[in-house]
């Protein structure tokens, strides 16, 4: 599998570097030597035992390493805005931003600096120097690598000191095309001391043919700032979405992250937080529903290095019919991490005997004052409240709905925009319902 993208960057390396920007091409070469050494990650890998990527990583798919521009304009096509949301809405196309922004996005507060991430390193490299690639060239990861040896583009957001973004920042990641297709994009996202900022992400696919994205993120998060981080997925069953999100906490900062898959093909969602700074928040939640055979693995490390900081987490999968889930879960507490309060909470449903869900939460305590608790569980729908629910009326297929909705809405309340709450909930209702959770009013997806 490997060798096939071995041979086409020996042979087009200069090509792909001529369409970067220096200071991602700085990291490239090196990237790729990890790649060839750690090569595509299988089963055979502790953090990737879940997540069996041979198949959609055999595929042989096409590359757009010549840049060559998408026949769509997502902003005249692309019509699935979160009602109410009134957000500053960016495309990133396949693996390019798109150029082309709507007359809101030019309100943005003064100094913030959203774009492609190509572009704004050419444009203030002063911005990318210190933070391009020092979270991602830290990872023993064969997709982390293969990113950053094809990658030429994704998003960048920058916020500075103190500003606050009056609304949600929103990114939809378009796959378009017309043969079986592979991008690769790179994203940063810096905030500074005491900025704040909400950012929702959407994942759709257009075409009917076998997708793969490999997108990288890195968060940079100040003093005293406050970052909410929103993934929305709603692809189709041809879909492999592999996603890793880097985040780095300093002092008395402030994330939440939410990610949340209604429908897909495969998912691997890989999730680490680093709290390098004292009295850090830290709030991460995911949600999964499932059914036919999709294959969703989340695997998620927090790691506290400083004393004095508190981090939650929660996943919860509803899973039916031949679809698969996996959770790993990693709380990390150094040596010095004194006065940590770290609670990890993983609960599943299984709706039938054909669904399986593989789950391993992981404490590991080198400080010895602290409040830590992790724990896991796998069951089905509780048959007494399901028939106490009939006993007063209501008819089984309500009551498992009431049921399923119930046990999911606590990591949806966990979603501070109202209007993206609130549309979540109209989203995993409707295809808890067995519906295909199409946006409404969108052209691309009807």
């Amino acid at each position: 599998m490997e060798q096939q993208y071995i041979d086409l960057y020996k042979e087009h390396h200069e090509s792909i570097k001529k369409h970067s920007a220096e200071v991602m091409n700085e990291l490239r070469d090196n990237s790729f030597a990890q790649f060839e050494k750690l090569r595509f990650p299988t089963v055979m890998l502790e953090n990737y035992k879940y997540s069996d990527l041979k198949t959609p990583l055999a595929i042989d798919y096409g590359l757009n390493i010549n840049r060559i521009p998408i026949p769509v304009n997502p902003y005249d096509v692309f019509k699935c805005d979160v009602p109410g949301i009134n957000s500053y809405l960016f495309f990133v196309v396949n693996d390019a931003f798109y150029p082309v922004n709507e007359p809101r996005n030019k309100k943005l507060p003064k100094g913030v600096i959203i774009g492609s991430i190509n572009e704004v390193a050419s444009s203030h490299p002063e911005l990318l120097k210190d933070y391009y690639g020092k979270l991602s060239k830290t990872k023993n990861d064969g997709l982390v690598a293969f990113n950053g040896a094809f990658a030429q583009d994704g998003f960048f957001m920058y916020v500075p000191k103190n500003v606050v973004l009056d609304k949600p920042i929103q990114l939809v990641n378009i796959m378009r095309s017309d043969v079986n297709f592979m991008a690769n994009s790179h994203n940063l996202i810096i905030l500074e001391e005491g900025a704040k900022a909400q950012f929702l992400i959407c994942d759709h696919t257009v075409d009917d043919v076998n997708f793969l994205s490999n997108r990288v993120t890195e968060v940079f998060v100040g003093e005293n700032a406050t970052y909410e981080h929103y993934k929305l997925e709603n692809t189709h069953t041809k879909t492999t979405n592999l996603s890793t999100l880097l985040i780095d906490q300093r002092a008395s900062s402030n994330v939440t992250a939410n990610v949340i898959t209604l429908h897909n093909g495969i998912t691997r969602n890989t999730i680490e937080i680093d709290l390098d700074g004292e009295h850090c928040e830290t709030l991460l939640c995911g949600m999964v529903i499932g059914d036919k055979n999709q294959q969703v693995d989340n695997f998620t490390s927090i790691i506290h290095n400083k004393p004095n900081c508190n981090s939650r987490e929660l996943f919860k999968y509803v899973l039916d019919d031949l679809s698969k889930g996996g959770f790993t879960g990693k709380l990390y507490v150094a040596k010095d991490a004194q006065k940590t309060s770290a609670f990890q909470t993983n609960r599943n449903i299984l709706l039938n005997k054909t669904a399986k869900m593989r789950t391993k939460p992981q404490l590991e305590i080198y400080a010895d004052d602290v409040k830590c608790s992790h724990g896991a569980t796998i069951g089905q729908l509780d048959e007494t409240a399901k028939f106490y629910m009939q006993s007063r009326g209501i008819s089984e297929s309500e009551a498992r709905l009431l049921l399923m909705f119930a046990f999911t809405n606590d990591v949806i309340e966990n979603i501070r925009i109202p209007a993206l709450q609130d549309r979540i909930k109209l989203l995993v209702e409707k295809r808890l319902r067995g519906e295909l959770s199409k946006c409404e009013g969108c052209v691309i997806c009807q």
